[in-house]
Protein backbone atom coordinates (compact mmCIF):
# COMPACT_ATOMS: atom_id res chain seq x y z
CA UNK A 1 0.00 0.00 0.00
CA UNK A 2 1.39 3.19 -1.02
CA UNK A 3 1.65 6.69 1.70
CA UNK A 4 -0.34 9.16 -0.24
CA UNK A 5 -1.81 12.33 -0.04
CA UNK A 6 -4.31 11.15 2.19
CA UNK A 7 -2.20 9.65 4.34
CA UNK A 8 -0.25 12.81 4.67
CA UNK A 9 -3.19 14.69 5.51
CA UNK A 10 -4.52 12.75 7.52
CA UNK A 11 -0.80 12.29 9.70
CA UNK A 12 -0.94 16.38 9.95
CA UNK A 13 -4.28 16.28 11.41
CA UNK A 14 -3.22 13.77 13.87
CA UNK A 15 -0.28 15.58 14.58
CA UNK A 16 -2.35 18.83 15.34
CA UNK A 17 -4.49 16.76 18.22
CA UNK A 18 -1.45 15.54 19.50
CA UNK A 19 -0.28 19.37 20.06
CA UNK A 20 -3.49 19.94 21.65
CA UNK A 21 -3.23 17.43 23.85
CA UNK A 22 0.01 18.59 25.68
CA UNK A 23 2.94 17.08 23.30
CA UNK A 24 5.19 19.75 22.71
CA UNK A 25 8.68 18.14 21.20
CA UNK A 26 9.05 19.19 17.52
CA UNK A 27 11.21 16.54 16.76
CA UNK A 28 8.83 13.53 17.92
CA UNK A 29 5.72 15.94 16.46
CA UNK A 30 7.68 15.33 13.29
CA UNK A 31 8.75 11.71 13.71
CA UNK A 32 5.07 11.23 13.93
CA UNK A 33 3.74 13.13 11.01
CA UNK A 34 6.60 10.90 8.45
CA UNK A 35 6.12 7.64 9.61
CA UNK A 36 3.46 5.59 7.81
CA UNK A 37 1.31 4.38 10.63
CA UNK A 38 -0.75 2.48 8.06
CA UNK A 39 1.67 0.24 6.86
CA UNK A 40 1.93 -0.98 10.37
CA UNK A 41 -1.51 -1.83 10.87
CA UNK A 42 -4.12 -5.03 10.04
CA UNK A 43 -5.96 -4.25 6.56
CA UNK A 44 -8.99 -4.59 8.70
CA UNK A 45 -8.08 -1.50 10.63
CA UNK A 46 -6.30 0.28 8.58
CA UNK A 47 -8.70 2.97 7.28
CA UNK A 48 -8.77 4.15 11.15
CA UNK A 49 -4.82 4.31 11.32
CA UNK A 50 -4.42 7.74 12.06
CA UNK A 51 -7.40 7.53 14.94
CA UNK A 52 -5.47 8.35 18.30
CA UNK A 53 -6.81 4.60 18.87
CA UNK A 54 -4.72 0.93 19.63
CA UNK A 55 -5.48 -1.85 17.76
CA UNK A 56 -4.44 -5.60 17.66
CA UNK A 57 -1.45 -6.85 15.40
CA UNK A 58 -1.75 -10.33 16.44
CA UNK A 59 0.14 -13.03 19.10
CA UNK A 60 -2.05 -11.05 21.34
CA UNK A 61 -0.75 -7.61 21.25
CA UNK A 62 -1.52 -4.13 20.04
CA UNK A 63 0.07 -1.03 18.21
CA UNK A 64 -0.26 1.49 21.07
CA UNK A 65 -1.93 4.67 20.40
CA UNK A 66 0.00 7.60 19.13
CA UNK A 67 -0.89 9.48 21.79
CA UNK A 68 0.80 6.90 23.91
CA UNK A 69 3.76 6.65 21.31
CA UNK A 70 4.86 10.56 21.54
CA UNK A 71 4.24 10.77 25.44
CA UNK A 72 6.65 8.00 26.17
CA UNK A 73 8.89 9.59 23.75
CA UNK A 74 8.82 12.72 24.74
CA UNK A 75 9.39 11.63 28.34
CA UNK A 76 12.51 10.29 27.43
CA UNK A 77 13.98 13.37 25.94
CA UNK A 78 16.08 11.40 23.22
CA UNK A 79 19.05 13.15 21.87
CA UNK A 80 21.16 12.38 18.34
CA UNK A 81 23.25 9.04 18.83
CA UNK A 82 21.24 7.72 21.75
CA UNK A 83 21.60 4.53 22.24
CA UNK A 84 17.94 3.28 23.13
CA UNK A 85 16.77 -0.10 24.51
CA UNK A 86 13.32 -0.78 23.10
CA UNK A 87 11.26 -3.65 25.13
CA UNK A 88 8.76 -4.83 23.51
CA UNK A 89 8.83 -4.02 19.64
CA UNK A 90 5.28 -5.01 18.66
CA UNK A 91 4.24 -4.00 15.21
CA UNK A 92 7.75 -2.09 14.84
CA UNK A 93 6.07 1.17 15.07
CA UNK A 94 7.37 2.62 18.51
CA UNK A 95 10.93 1.70 17.05
CA UNK A 96 10.58 3.80 13.86
CA UNK A 97 9.58 6.75 15.74
CA UNK A 98 12.49 6.25 17.87
CA UNK A 99 14.64 5.71 14.70
CA UNK A 100 14.20 9.12 13.29
CA UNK A 101 15.22 10.99 16.52
CA UNK A 102 18.53 9.71 15.35
CA UNK A 103 19.04 6.93 18.35
CA UNK A 104 20.93 3.89 17.99
CA UNK A 105 17.91 2.05 18.86
CA UNK A 106 17.98 -1.95 19.82
CA UNK A 107 14.75 -3.45 20.59
CA UNK A 108 13.58 -7.02 21.66
CA UNK A 109 10.29 -8.75 21.16
CA UNK A 110 9.45 -11.81 23.16
CA UNK A 111 6.62 -13.05 20.40
CA UNK A 112 8.86 -14.83 17.48
CA UNK A 113 6.23 -13.95 15.46
CA UNK A 114 6.41 -10.52 15.09
CA UNK A 115 10.19 -10.58 15.99
CA UNK A 116 10.52 -12.45 12.05
CA UNK A 117 7.98 -10.33 10.61
CA UNK A 118 9.09 -6.26 12.34
CA UNK A 119 12.75 -7.58 11.10
CA UNK A 120 12.06 -7.93 7.92
CA UNK A 121 9.16 -5.21 7.87
CA UNK A 122 11.12 -2.05 8.92
CA UNK A 123 14.25 -2.72 7.30
CA UNK A 124 12.02 -2.79 4.29
CA UNK A 125 10.77 0.84 5.33
CA UNK A 126 14.36 2.30 5.93
CA UNK A 127 14.19 1.86 9.19
CA UNK A 128 17.28 0.67 10.82
CA UNK A 129 17.09 -0.76 14.07
CA UNK A 130 18.66 -3.57 15.91
CA UNK A 131 16.02 -6.75 16.48
CA UNK A 132 16.32 -9.35 18.94
CA UNK A 133 14.43 -12.54 20.35
CA UNK A 134 14.18 -12.71 23.63
CA UNK A 135 13.10 -11.93 27.23
CA UNK A 136 12.23 -8.33 28.17
CA UNK A 137 13.05 -8.27 31.63
CA UNK A 138 16.56 -9.55 31.29
CA UNK A 139 17.16 -6.54 28.80
CA UNK A 140 19.80 -6.62 26.55
CA UNK A 141 23.17 -7.48 28.99
CA UNK A 142 25.22 -8.00 25.80
CA UNK A 143 24.81 -4.33 24.57
CA UNK A 144 24.57 -2.53 27.75
CA UNK A 145 24.71 0.23 29.10
CA UNK A 146 22.06 2.10 27.21
CA UNK A 147 21.27 6.18 27.39
CA UNK A 148 17.58 5.63 27.55
CA UNK A 149 14.98 2.42 27.80
CA UNK A 150 11.90 2.44 26.63
CA UNK A 151 8.98 0.04 27.99
CA UNK A 152 5.89 -0.43 25.47
CA UNK A 153 3.90 -2.87 27.60
CA UNK A 154 2.51 -2.98 31.06
CA UNK A 155 4.90 -4.54 33.87
CA UNK A 156 3.98 -5.85 37.40
CA UNK A 157 7.25 -3.51 38.43
CA UNK A 158 10.43 -1.28 37.88
CA UNK A 159 12.67 -4.24 36.26
CA UNK A 160 15.72 -4.24 38.13
CA UNK A 161 18.10 -5.82 35.31
CA UNK A 162 16.81 -2.88 33.31
CA UNK A 163 17.82 -0.42 35.46
CA UNK A 164 20.96 -1.97 35.78
CA UNK A 165 21.58 -1.58 32.23
CA UNK A 166 21.14 2.05 32.19
CA UNK A 167 24.07 4.55 32.21
CA UNK A 168 24.62 7.12 35.06
CA UNK A 169 22.31 10.00 33.93
CA UNK A 170 19.86 8.27 31.76
CA UNK A 171 16.42 7.95 31.99
CA UNK A 172 13.54 4.91 31.33
CA UNK A 173 10.13 5.17 30.75
CA UNK A 174 7.77 2.06 31.92
CA UNK A 175 4.28 2.25 32.71
CA UNK A 176 4.03 0.09 36.43
CA UNK A 177 0.87 -1.90 37.38
CA UNK A 178 -0.32 -4.97 37.75
CA UNK A 179 -4.23 -4.27 36.30
CA UNK A 180 -6.06 -3.28 33.43
CA UNK A 181 -4.14 0.40 33.99
CA UNK A 182 -0.98 1.31 34.76
CA UNK A 183 1.22 4.20 36.10
CA UNK A 184 3.61 5.83 33.29
CA UNK A 185 6.67 6.05 35.30
CA UNK A 186 9.78 7.95 34.57
CA UNK A 187 13.39 6.17 36.54
CA UNK A 188 16.50 8.78 36.24
CA UNK A 189 19.35 7.28 37.55
CA UNK A 190 21.39 9.50 39.04
CA UNK A 191 23.84 7.64 40.58
CA UNK A 192 25.07 3.81 40.70
CA UNK A 193 22.92 3.35 43.83
CA UNK A 194 20.12 6.41 43.53
CA UNK A 195 17.02 6.91 40.88
CA UNK A 196 14.95 9.28 40.79
CA UNK A 197 11.43 8.46 39.92
CA UNK A 198 8.26 10.55 39.45
CA UNK A 199 4.57 9.27 37.95
CA UNK A 200 2.83 10.74 34.73
CA UNK A 201 -0.59 9.90 34.54
CA UNK A 202 -2.72 6.30 34.08
CA UNK A 203 -1.94 4.57 30.81
CA UNK A 204 -3.84 0.94 29.71
CA UNK A 205 -0.98 -1.78 27.79
CA UNK A 206 -0.59 -5.42 27.37
CA UNK A 207 0.74 -6.94 30.23
CA UNK A 208 4.74 -7.90 30.15
CA UNK A 209 5.32 -11.66 30.08
CA UNK A 210 8.77 -13.29 30.60
CA UNK A 211 10.28 -15.58 28.88
CA UNK A 212 9.96 -16.33 24.94
CA UNK A 213 7.07 -17.13 23.24
CA UNK A 214 7.98 -19.16 19.96
CA UNK A 215 4.35 -20.03 19.47
CA UNK A 216 3.91 -22.73 16.73
CA UNK A 217 6.87 -21.68 14.93
CA UNK A 218 9.94 -23.56 14.61
CA UNK A 219 13.04 -21.63 16.87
Amino acid sequence: MADSFRHKGLRKQLVEELRDRGIADSKVLEAINTVPRHLFIDNAFVNFAYKDKAFPIGAGQTISQPYTVAFQTQLLEIKPYDKVLEVGTGSGYQAAVLSLLDAEVFTVERQRELFLKTKKFLPELGYNCNFVYGDGYKGLPKFATFDKIIITCGAPFIPKDLVNQLKTGGKMVAPIGDGDVQVMHLIEKISETETKITTHGEFSFVPMLNDKNSGNLKV
